[in-house]
């Protein structure tokens, strides 16, 4: 039967390989000046912004400044900084004071509060995640979307709250928080990525065809065919907004099926070539190797003896 590519949901595939998960999280509250820089080594962050405002500054962003309801997730981050609405005076970074089940301290450490966040790692449950990850806005700042604005407020509720179960509670919510705010375009300030191509009607068309058909010999002539956009402009456009060459992103999502299919024993190494749209094993394999690092035979077998943790 016909399938119509406007059945096909892109970012559900992507978003249900990468199994994103609330792992850790942290009550934050400040008061005065304060600033903390880290490094997260690659690692998914989040901020959900509860009460007060504070300044949030990206390695490679403009420095944004953060308001009550606002949500910010960066899928892969690296250095981090954030400060007081009025920054301190002086260079020192600002040691966050532990007050006990989860609750932390900045700034000045006595009088009342303008500032209350939940900040944390979530996690990518996927062993692809190394490849998905680019297929995401390196950042997403969420501002003015009731659906967001309403789960971070429950957020803030059952955070503040000691009800039974409150921590499996709190997981679940951010958990849909995370994506609701991967697939938000309106009223988001979203790097390139999936979603800013999905939020162009003629470029989700030819996403949208690329996961509908992943085994076609597609070529950059025939995807601005089904964008109804010449080639250079489909190309200049993709790139612009997906932040990387169509090609570029049919190879990174075959190379994400290739490896869930050789995970889940779904074929040998030629079955899964073909299902992936190569025409031979080899081919597939000189791909793979090069965009995964070693092999598929060899990446087969380290999944098979994984132990399960």
């Amino acid at each position: 039967m016909f399938e119509s590519p406007a059945m096909v949901d892109p970012f559900a595939e992507v978003v249900a390989l990468l199994q994103p998960a609330a792992r850790f999280s942290k009550h934050v509250v400040g008061a005065g000046p304060w600033q903390i820089r880290r490094s997260d080594a690659g690692q998914p962050f989040y901020c959900a912004v509860l009460e007060g405002g504070c300044r949030l500054a990206l390695d490679g962003h403009e420095e944004i400044v953060l308001q009550a309801g606002d949500f910010v997730l960066i899928p892969a981050a690296f250095g981090v900084a954030m400060s007081s609405l009025v920054p301190p005076a002086g260079v020192a970074d600002s040691l966050p004071v532990a007050l006990g089940q989860g609750l932390f301290r900045v700034g000045e450490q006595q009088g009342p509060t303008d500032l209350r966040i939940l900040a944390g790692h979530c996690s990518f449950g996927s062993p692809d995640a190394a490849l998905l990850v680019p297929l995401l806005p390196q950042l997403v700042h969420v501002r003015g979307e009731q659906r967001l604005a309403t789960l971070v407020q429950l957020v803030g509720e059952e955070s503040r709250a000691q009800r039974p179960a409150r921590e499996v509670v709190l997981a679940r919510l951010l958990e849909v928080l995370l994506i609701e705010a991967l697939r938000s375009t309106a009223g988001t300030a979203a790097s390139p990525g999936l979603a800013r191509g999905l939020a162009d009607v003629r470029l989700a068309a030819a996403i949208r065809a690329m996961h509908e058909q992943p085994t076609r010999a597609w070529t950059v002539v025939e995807l601005a065919k089904e964008a109804a956009l010449s080639r250079s402009s489909f190309f200049d456009r993709f790139s612009r907004e997906v932040g990387m060459a169509p090609m570029a992103y049919l190879l990174a999502w075959r190379m994400a099926l290739a490896k869930d299919l050789l995970r889940r024993k779904e074929g040998g190494v030629a079955e899964i070539a073909e299902r992936v749209g190569y025409s031979s094993a080899s081919t597939f394999s000189v791909a793979f190797t090069r965009h995964v690092g070693r092999p598929p035979s060899q990446y087969a077998r380290e999944q098979a003896s994984a132990v399960p943790v």
